[in-house]
């Protein structure tokens, strides 16, 4: 059995959404004959608060070895769990490959700056890496102007062709992430790549967790529809179509009043709030946001109580929302709108599942969009169609299949 050395800061109890990449993909590592050894940090020095429900959900093979890392000053200087963490997670990975035989490293990214690990662990010991791309590491920052994003900018600029030089292998959620990173760095070097979803372990989807209180619980006789999730800047327009149809409908009498739309987990961001586009459609009583970060089994249970779930892209067409498996598993009808070149586009149609899609395309006019989302969200809000999505399409996108794509490309390089 061959040995794979997956170093990540953060690891359950971490409630952070990218902690289920390596979580998923070592929870399926033994299924190809592959260990799974898990280098992070404790997580008394990570900044958010534990989600020990989440241990639940990790298969108890995975073997797993914990560092410390520099506490957090104050005031906060140095919050990158990666950098306060790298000299210690550099030096327990020195000791684990002194005494085991490891044949492959995977460093998923963010922490962005852990992905220099790979590197310098590949100079002192020949150990092949690869760097995975949860999210692109030089990112197009034209809707952010504070110091902060242009100086990280800078900076990934410098680091990424240092840390990247020397990888056997680059993967990704998407191609699209990590495309912009080939161009600049491989123009004239082969390199293996790989791109696959996060996927789904469908064991998480059968975890129950008694009396959670619910986000509508204050609305006894609302109607609850529910989006979990980051709202993305891009995402904007279509948030506010979709208020702006809610509105011509309520005034219309076509949809039932006490229907409410629930974000929750939306985080923090500086773009437009749901609550200002609510407003501004006049449909604040039907909308209510809970930005803070919520436990990811308590998502997976908010989703399978709702009368509905909405999942809203991004006029980019390479979002990917990982969020359409989990959103499709809740058993509960989706509601959702994507650029027409989107994956999920195709996933809702392998699923039999376009129902209350809808599509957009970049020729089409901010009135021809809307009429559109107003046709398909009363009928998605009436179930005017019956919703019997075919879930079994799921299976070639599962983390299983991902674990697997992942293993194939390992052993192409190994």
């Amino acid at each position: 059995m061959k040995t794979l050395l997956i170093i990540y800061p953060h690891w359950p109890p971490s409630n952070l959404a990218g902690v289920h990449r390596p979580r998923l993909i070592a929870n399926f590592l033994n299924d190809f004959d592959w260990q799974a050894i898990v280098l992070t940090v404790q997580h008394n020095y990570y900044e958010e608060p534990p989600d020990f429900d989440l241990c639940k959900l990790v298969n108890q093979q995975i073997e797993v070895h914990y560092t410390k890392a520099h506490k957090v000053t104050k005031p906060r200087i140095i919050g990158d769990i990666g950098l306060r963490a790298f000299n210690y997670l550099k030096k327990e990975a020195l000791e684990i490959i002194k005494t085991r035989k490891i044949d492959f490293i995977w460093i998923p990214i963010p922490s962005l700056y852990v992905a220099l690990l790979g590197r310098v662990l590949h100079n002192k010991t020949k150990i092949p890496y690869g760097i995975d791309y949860i999210d692109p590491w030089v990112r197009n920052i034209s809707n952010r102007k504070n110091f902060r994003a242009i100086f990280s900018n800078f900076v990934a600029r410098i680091l990424e062709p240092m840390a990247v030089k020397k990888a056997s292998l680059i993967s990704g959620v998407s191609f699209e992430y990590f495309k912009p990173m080939l161009q600049r760095n491989f123009k004239n070097k082969k390199i293996e790549t790989i791109a696959m979803p996060y996927g789904f372990d469908p064991n998480d989807h059968q975890v129950k967790l008694n009396n959670i209180p619910m986000p509508w619980d204050n609305y006894p006789n609302c109607i609850p529809i529910i989006y979990a999730g980051a709202v993305l800047p891009l995402s904007g327009y279509f948030i506010s179509l979709l208020f702006k149809s809610m509105k011509k409908m309520l005034d219309k009498n076509t949809i039932d009043k006490n229907i409410k739309l629930f974000f929750v987990g939306t985080g923090n961001y500086t773009h437009n709030s749901i609550e200002q586009y609510a407003a501004e459609a006049g449909i604040k009583e039907n909308v209510g946001e809970l930005r803070q970060r919520f436990p990811f089994l308590h998502i997976l249970n908010f989703l399978s109580a709702a009368k509905g779930v909405m999942v809203i892209g991004s006029t980019e067409k390479h979002y990917t929302a990982s969020k359409i498996f989990q959103s499709l598993l809740s058993q509960q009808p989706v509601f959702a709108i994507m650029h027409n070149q989107s994956s999920v586009v195709d996933i809702l149609n392998q699923c039999n599942a376009k129902n209350n899609l809808v599509e957009y395309f970049e020729q089409e006019t901010e009135i021809e969009l809307q009429n559109k989302i107003e046709k398909k969200f009363e009928d998605f809000v009436k179930n005017t169609q019956q919703w019997q999505p075919n879930l079994s399409a799921l299976d070639k996108y599962s983390a299983k299949e991902s674990t697997k794509a992942l293993v194939n490309a390992i052993e192409r390089i190994v």
